[in-house]
This record gives C-alpha cells, structure tokens and sequence, in this order.
C-alpha cells in the first residue's frame, strides 16, 4: 500500500468515527476536483460538519498525533500523513494583507454557506468520504469539463487578492479559460499587498505542472496584473523583433512560444524550476536592446548581456532564492551560443569553453532547443541538438584528463598576484585546444616570465 493509498484508508478510518460521533467527514478543494479529473492528489483536505471542536481534537487524537495547523481556524493535522482536517468556517476580510481575516468555526454551518467561501467552482466541491456523494452547489462539474475557471460568488470572491493569480495558475495547469466575469473582478482588485513568497509559489505551480504556462501570462496580461510583479515580462510586449527570424511577433509572444516548448522538455532538465525561469527570463534584455537600423533592419545586439539587470531584478522581486537567479543569469548570458556554435558546427575549443562557463550544460542545451523552437519559422533541426550533446561528452571526457593548477604554476615558480587568475585561464584554454598538461604548464610559464 502506498502513502496515497494509506492516506485514503485513514480518511476513511476518520469519516467513520466522525459519523459514529454524529458528525459527517467532507472530501474538499483538490482532492475531489483532481479526483473527477483522474488526477493523482497528494494532499487529502477533509472538512467535518456537526462536531465541536474539542470533540473533533479528541477523536483526530485517537488516529494519530494531532499536528496544530490552526486551531483557533480548526485546522488540524494527523502526523505522518498527507491529512489536514478543518472545520467549516465563516471568513470576512479586516485588511489588506493575506493574513488580515477574522475567521469564525462553525460546525453547524451548511454546505453551501462553507463552500461559498471557496475561490473557483472547481474547488467548491465537497464529496462524502464514506458514502462518495458527490455535492456540487456551484457548478464545478459543469465547469471543470469546460475548460473553466470560475469564481464561486461575486461578494466573497474579491476578498483574497491572491485569487489573480490562482485564477491564472489554474487556467494554465488545466488549460482552462477564464470566465469573464472572472477576469473582470480579477482586474478590480488591488494585488500589491501580496505577500511575494504566495506569488511566486502560484508562479511555480504554472511552471511546473501546465503543459502552456504561458495561459498564466497571458491571463495576467489581460487582467492587466502583469505590471505590479512582472514588469520585466510586460516590457517585452511591443518590442518588435526581425521577422526574417522571429516572424511570430514581438519578444512577448516569443517568449510565450519558448516558455511552452520548455514545459515539453522539463522532465529531460536537470533543475525543471530553473530551466523554466531561464525559458521566460532569457530575452528580457530585447526590451533595452532593440534597435530599428537605418535600413528598418530590427536588432537587438547584446541582449544577452544588457538583460542580466533585469533578469535579476525581475527575479528578486520574487524570490530571495541566490542560486536560481544565478542559474537564470548565466543561462541568458550563454542562450545564443549553442545554437550560433551548432549552426555552423565550431571547433571544438569553443563548445568546450562554452559548456565550461555554463552552470549547468545540460539544461543549457535543452533552452537552445526550447528557444529555436518557439519562432515559428521551421521546425526544430535535431541535428543541433546530437551535435551539442556530442561536444557535451567531448568536454567531459576533456575535462578528465589530467590539466594545469594553481599548485603547478606555484611549484613551477609563479606567485599568486594579480595575473594568477589570467595565468590559469590561459592554461585552461590550451587544454581544450588539445594540449597536455605539460606542455600547456610550459606554455603559460614562457608567457608569464616573458610578460605577455
């Protein structure tokens, strides 16, 4: 029996004290929207009606060590499961921040004053965890097999602002619509009270789990909510690209075309967060860059460099996370290489200086691919690609061989100084022009005492 399977049987086990107790165990949220879509859940959200909450402590105690998720909300967990059980509540917003709410448990509340305090009708549902009656007061079902997301009620909807970007995370995972209704209170609200860390976890979700991520943009752009956490990505919509090699528009719709087709390679990448970061930050420096010549030929040389300021401005405004905005930013200082040096099948010095100054080669190749996929022009050449990871294994097995130290250059009489740095580099770059370690050490010590 697997955890999931586990989880469920204790479920079960729970819904059949609640009801022996004279209470009634409701399946909510997720697990039951996930569950008519045939989707694998994690996390099983049980919400009990008709018990108080000391009672339904005590009995949750008998199962298990109660975890306390928010009691004074009635949010309880059962260690070492995938379990949170609440009780119905009432919710009226006091604030501007998420955590600005005065919440009231309620036992006895009916099914439809507790679900209507749910954000979309897909995840208003509630299904009994014993008998699996299935209550649908606000037409999840109906809009689940639409393709649709849509708010439960115009009244409590507009109370959690985070519910922006729920709304686009959920179009993009299920490659739903947005009603429009939706969209219309969605752009009504004021979002810069956010706490970041929520919207970059809902940020995430899009990355990871939609098969188009780039619906959740696109909804933020037409709810026009790009601009208070996304100011890079909006930047790009109108900069125009040369159609000779981006005849699908400007740098907006282009990154929207790579952001997808990284989505179908992720599984392949080394760090899927990262990759996909990299897919929709790689040309925000076209925003700076471009240029109309005075041939009306469109450029946007150094974009690769001029983006880096906004690539981790873009990201920091997100994310405290050091290492992924280092990745993003090599990643963009390095995208056009792989395809320049594949196109025109280079020597091999310079993949293996390319693949040596990257972070991470692997995923490096896979965003070449991503980003000469997403032009509409022609279709992808997989020769570039069996080239790359050709030159990949030749810069591994070059890097095996045995090349020049730093404690080489000092046992060889150099001292560590200003030129150290530069004195290394210069023996790496003779190693993957094919040179041994010896003949390379003799190499840069002639260079070194000779002054150049």
């Amino acid at each position: 029996m697997n955890t999931y399977e586990q989880d469920l049987a204790l479920a079960r086990e729970l819904a059949t004290r609640v009801r022996q107790a004279g209470g009634r165990a409701m399946l909510v949220g997720g697990c039951v929207r996930d569950g008519l879509m045939g989707v694998p859940c994690k996390d099983i959200d049980i919400e009990v009606y008709g018990l108080a909450p000391r009672a339904l402590k005590a009995l949750l105690s008998e199962l298990g060590e109660v975890v306390e998720k928010g009691a004074s909300f009635g949010v309880y967990g059962l260690a070492h499961s995938n379990i949170d059980v609440a009780m119905p509540r009432r919710e009226r917003r006091t604030g501007d921040r998420h955590t600005d709410f005065d919440v009231s448990v309620d036992p006895n509340l009916s099914f439809e004053a507790a679900s209507m305090r749910r954000d979309f009708t897909i995840n208003a549902m509630l299904r009994d965890a014993l008998t699996g009656e299935l209550i649908d007061l606000w037409g999840g079902q109906r809009d689940l097999a639409a393709r649709c997301v849509r708010h439960v009620n115009d009244r409590t909807f507009g109370e959690d602002a985070l519910r922006v970007f729920r709304a686009a995370q959920f179009a993009a995972r299920f490659g739903a619509e947005v009603a429009p209704r939706t969209i219309e209170l969605c752009a009504a609200m004021d979002v810069t009270a956010l706490s970041v860390e929520r919207v970059f976890d809902e940020l995430c979700k899009a990355l990871l789990k939609a098969e188009k991520p780039s619906i959740f943009f696109r909804v933020l752009r037409g709810t026009d909510h790009l601009k208070e956490y996304f100011p890079e990505i909006e930047a790009c919509v109108g900069v125009r690209q040369n159609p000779v090699y981006h005849p699908e528009g400007d740098v907006f719709e282009h990154t929207m075309l790579v952001l997808d087709c990284a989505a179908a390679l992720r599984e392949r990448a080394q760090w899927p967060l990262g990759f996909m970061v990299a897919a929709l930050t790689h040309d925000l420096g076209k925003a700076v860059s471009t240029q109309v010549q005075p041939d009306g030929k469109i450029t946007s040389y150094g974009h690769e460099v001029a983006g880096l300021p906004l690539c981790e401005s873009q990201l920091r405004r997100l994310t405290s996370h050091a290492r992924l905005i280092e990745y993003a930013k090599n990643m963009m200082w390095l995208h056009m290489r792989p395809n320049v040096l594949a196109g025109c099948r280079s020597k091999k010095k310079k993949t293996r200086m390319m693949f040596d100054l990257s972070l991470c080669p692997e995923d490096l190749i896979l965003l070449s691919r991503a980003d000469a996929s997403g032009k509409l022009d022609a279709p992808y050449d997989e020769g570039n690609e069996a080239f790359l990871w050709e030159r990949l294994e030749d810069y591994r097995a070059v890097m095996a061989r045995p090349m020049v130290t730093g404690k080489d250059l000092v046992a060889a009489g150099l001292a560590p100084g200003p030129d150290f740095a530069r004195w290394l580099d210069r023996a790496k770059q003779l190693h993957f022009s094919g040179q041994d370690r010896q003949r390379a050490l003799r190499q840069v010590l002639a260079e070194a005492r000779s002054g150049r």
